[in-house]
């Protein structure tokens, strides 16, 4: 018994294939729509009305940030509803519903303003609102006898996540030239239902941790109970224990504590990854695009970045990171951040080198901007595989699809402030590189002062949840799963 006790804790447990296939499915659909919309917007549904081609290309680029401020903004709701009302697996099938219906709508309304920007916001309602859950729920299925997989499996999620964005960025951009948007925003389409129903086909396996209910001890009103206490001694939260248990109030903490590290810093390592999306590929736009004997659409050059990731995080996980480790000093998750603040605004650095060689007349091949794609991704999987597992661990069981919203929100004030940016036409060319990276670099120092006083605590469940076809067999309702 012990020995398959044993292998049971080496193993992952049998529900995870099914989020991990419904995550790549997903992120093809997302990234094979996300990637073509700059383009689309500046080749298609813009070109009659805004005739001039650099104001479109600015509103091309506000519009596209507006719509990814709205994928991240949506977390916080479907986080919030998750852990409170409905649970993460309700929250995530019906806003998958939501989610395909969107993608038909961009599928249809290739030429109406009103209906293509409907399935926009149908798309970010249903893509924001899962995102949270479905990280929040890879990590419910694990307990403290088999946490130390935790970090692969995210490091397995995300390199999922990459593995859909690369045939997505390699293949839906041709299918927009040479079959025009209804295909290419179709074939995405049929992904997200692909998604939904792989993930529906696990239902009877999920560990579901219930929602809470109507909370008495809710983030809110331990706020505000503090503010009511406040002056009672300790810190200003403290005064909340007049009312609300101890687990509460560190709960409470675990979030302020976890906000200030990352929603100051980490939105100016977005502000430049997501301009892949935009500000790269206008810049692709100007390039030569023949590489030997291929052709490359401006968009495709995307395929790049998730290559790249499938690669580098086996290499970094179990070569670098141990190697660090080996020398005494090992790269943690607060070493790892602020390094990749600074390592993402190199890649705007050298994309800003070749904006002023191509300013100055020269024309460059496509192929340079594989440079800076090597960069970023260093910087994003120091950054982001890393802020997803960390934030996870950094919260208590009633707060974790909480604070993934405040991990993803972070996107939102980046897009917000890129989307304003790129409508007031602020800095133009090689300008716009420079200025985004100089934030980056002061972000990183910022954060790295204070990620010095950070004091880390991980929370795992305590207990071993009952999965969901074992509660049924057994007669114990869904809401009885106990957990830590």
């Amino acid at each position: 018994m012990a020995q398959a006790t044993a292998a049971q804790r080496s193993k992952f447990p049998p529900q995870i294939p099914f989020i991990i296939g419904n995550e790549a499915c997903e992120r093809f659909s997302f990234y094979g729509m996300r990637n073509i919309l700059t383009v689309f917007l500046i080749d298609y549904l813009l070109r009659t009305q805004i005739p001039d081609n650099a104001l479109r290309e600015a509103e091309a680029k506000s519009l596209m940030h507006t719509f990814m401020a709205g994928v991240y903004f949506f977390p916080l709701i479907g986080g919030y509803l998750a852990d409170r009302f409905f649970g993460k697996y309700r929250i995530i099938l019906g806003l998958s519903l939501v989610y395909c219906v969107g993608h038909a709508c961009l599928a249809v309304f290739e030429d109406s303003v009103t209906g293509f920007f409907t399935g926009l916001a149908l798309i970010a309602i249903g893509s924001g609102g899962i995102k949270p859950c479905v990280a929040a729920m890879v990590g419910d299925q694990f307990n403290e006898s088999n946490s130390h997989l935790v970090k692969k499996v995210f490091a397995i999620f995300y390199w999922t996540i990459n593995f859909g964005s690369f045939f997505a960025s390699l293949f839906i951009p041709l299918l927009l030239k040479h079959f025009g948007p209804s295909v290419a925003f179709g074939i995405p389409g049929v992904l997200m239902f692909i998604a939904t129903f792989i993930f529906w086909l696990g239902r009877h396996k999920y560990v579901r941790v219930p929602a809470t209910g109507a909370n008495p001890h809710s983030f809110t009103k331990v706020v505000f109970s503090a503010l009511r206490n406040r002056g009672q001694g300790g810190g200003w939260l403290d005064g909340a224990r007049k009312e609300h248990p101890e687990e509460a109030v560190d709960g409470v903490k675990a979030v302020f504590k976890v906000s200030a590290l990352l929603l100051p810093f980490v939105p100016f390592f977005w502000m430049l990854f997501d301009q892949k999306a935009s500000t790269w590929v206008v810049q692709a736009r100007a390039m030569d695009p023949q590489v030997g004997p291929f052709t490359f659409q401006a968009s495709q050059m995307q395929f790049v970045n998730p290559l790249l990731v499938m690669l580098l995080i086996p290499f970094l996980t179990a070569v670098v990171y141990p190697a660090f480790q080996r020398f005494g000093w090992e790269l943690t998750p607060l070493r790892r951040m602020p390094l990749g603040l600074v390592v993402g605004a190199l890649s705007f650095i050298i994309a800003g080198v070749f904006q002023v060689t191509m300013e100055g007349g020269t024309t460059l091949n496509i192929a340079w901007q594989i440079l800076p794609y090597i960069v970023l991704t260093l910087g994003e999987i120091l950054m982001s595989t890393t802020g997803l597992e960390f934030a996870y661990t950094q919260a208590p069981r009633e707060m974790k699809g909480t604070i993934q919203s405040v991990w993803l929100v972070t996107n939102t004030l980046a897009n917000v402030a890129v989307a304003i940016s790129s409508k007031l036409n602020v800095f133009t060319g090689s300008g716009q590189f420079f200025f985004y990276a100089g934030f980056a670099l002061l972000a990183a120092v910022g954060m790295a002062l204070v990620a010095r006083r950070y004091v880390v605590r991980d929370y795992y469940q305590t207990s071993a949840p009952i999965p969901t076809e074992e509660r049924t067999a057994a007669g114990v309702t869904p809401g009885s799963a106990k957990s830590a």
